[in-house]
């Protein structure tokens, strides 16, 4: 029988919105134990959605970010919701949040706060831009930490055009990656020194590490990346073209003069391949506005499908612009294992996205939807002792937000 790598570890998250938890939705995928906290109102991500869509609409985003997770409802601004925030600490492997350092003080879950309550500990906390230095109390979302303030969104869209708008999500879902494989590690080096740990990511770091190439080169030269455009593109062969069915097709050939003379026999001008203006790589770049205008005037006299297989009977990279009601039904995504169904008590069967990678032999699977507002409250405190009586009473103070 397969076993889930995680099956034992026992996760706290104190955290909203989505790289935290999508983090803690990996860790509950591979088998650990996930308890997350919400204040009276609800994580602010669900309240958002309520606020758009209605108390009783289910999110499919909030689902996968919060998937296979027991939820209790705390008011930490009430001493007793911090009491009991801190007994749920004492047998954590690892303690997860993005609450900014004020509020780890004020609800004393810093990690000291938890270090001596739970000392072989693995604590990690998110930040838009670190707990420490000029922007430590700035609060921080993946539009503006991961793609703004690293630096993106300057290099993207076309030249001369507005810079593109970063997709809800894509930064924090990228960091959440960052920052699952930092607390593995750290969970690693727990388990070797038998010593505590601290993990710490970042937004904005993250995003920058992402956009290494141009990084990278700045640190070099300090001098600000060129935005491309598909009129002035990297080299001809690493450029979107427009085919005669109004779709998108990239052409990724990196590398154009490996391909060049195979590409000009197909598109019908063998004669390019001699003509001296593209002999090399840079006479190439250098009189890409010459030729780019001949290369989307024939690319656009077929449809996408036939350009494909053309493309792929001459070797050539390419790929189309992929359309989302395609993705979701490649086949080769499918057959990978890429989705998974959830039951959910309200909305019935629902397909999401599963872990973004396979070990084999192991355990990985999305273990249930996520919770319902203060769904756990009730049965996990009742774990830690507390009877019926002392839950009513809580709960009818609001320390318990809502119980299930």
């Amino acid at each position: 029988m397969a076993t889930a790598p995680l099956d034992g570890l026992r996760v706290l998250e104190v955290a909203s919105w989505l790289a935290a938890p999508s983090c803690a939705a990996l860790m509950s995928d591979m088998g650990a134990s996930v308890i997350k906290v919400e204040p009276p109102g609800g994580d602010a991500y669900r309240c958002l959605f309520a606020a758009l869509m209605g108390p009783d609409f289910v999110h499919p985003t909030y689902e996968f970010d919060n998937r296979g997770k027991r939820g209790v409802s705390l008011d930490l601004e009430q001493p007793e919701g911090r009491e009991l925030a801190h007994e749920l600490s004492r047998d954590v492997d690892i303690f997860l949040t993005n609450l900014t350092g004020p509020r780890l003080e004020r609800y004393e879950l810093t990690d000291e706060h938890v270090k001596a309550l739970a000392p072989r500990s693995v604590y990690v906390v998110l930040s838009g831009f670190g707990l420490e230095g000029p922007d430590a109390e700035r609060q921080g979302f993946d539009q503006s930490a991961f793609w703004a303030r690293s630096g993106a969104m300057s290099v993207s869209g076309e030249d001369g055009d507005a810079p593109s708008l970063c997709r809800g999500g894509y930064g924090d879902h990228t960091t959440a990656l960052n920052l699952l494989a930092a607390t593995l590690a750290a969970l690693r080096l727990r388990d070797q020194t038998g010593e505590g740990q601290y993990v710490e990511v970042t937004l904005q770091r993250t995003g920058i590490w992402a956009l290494a190439g141009d990084v990278t080169t700045t640190l070099y030269s300090r001098a600000q990346p060129q935005r491309h455009s598909t009129d002035r593109p990297p080299n001809p062969l690493w450029n979107y073209y427009r085919t005669r069915d109004d779709r998108w097709l990239l052409l990724v050939m990196p590398m154009a003069m490996a391909f060049w003379p195979r590409f000009c026999e197909l598109v019908g001008h063998p004669e390019w391949a001699e003509d001296e203006r593209f002999q090399n790589l840079l006479g190439l770049l250098g009189h890409g506005p010459e030729i780019i205008p001949r290369i989307r005037e024939i690319l656009a006299g077929e449809d996408l499908a036939e350009w494909g297989r053309r493309l792929d009977d001459a070797g050539l990279i390419w790929a189309p612009v992929a359309e989302l009601p395609e993705v979701v039904e490649d086949p080769s995504l499918r057959e990978g294992g890429a989705f998974s169904m959830i039951e959910h008590p309200r909305a019935g069967a629902i397909e999401t996205i599963s872990a973004p990678f396979d070990i084999r032999d192991a355990d990985i699977a999305v273990r249930g939807p996520a919770p319902e507002l203060g769904q756990h409250t009730r049965e996990v405190f009742a774990q830690l002792g507390l009877s019926e009586e002392r839950l009513d009473e809580l709960a009818a103070r609001g320390v318990l937000g809502s119980v299930q």
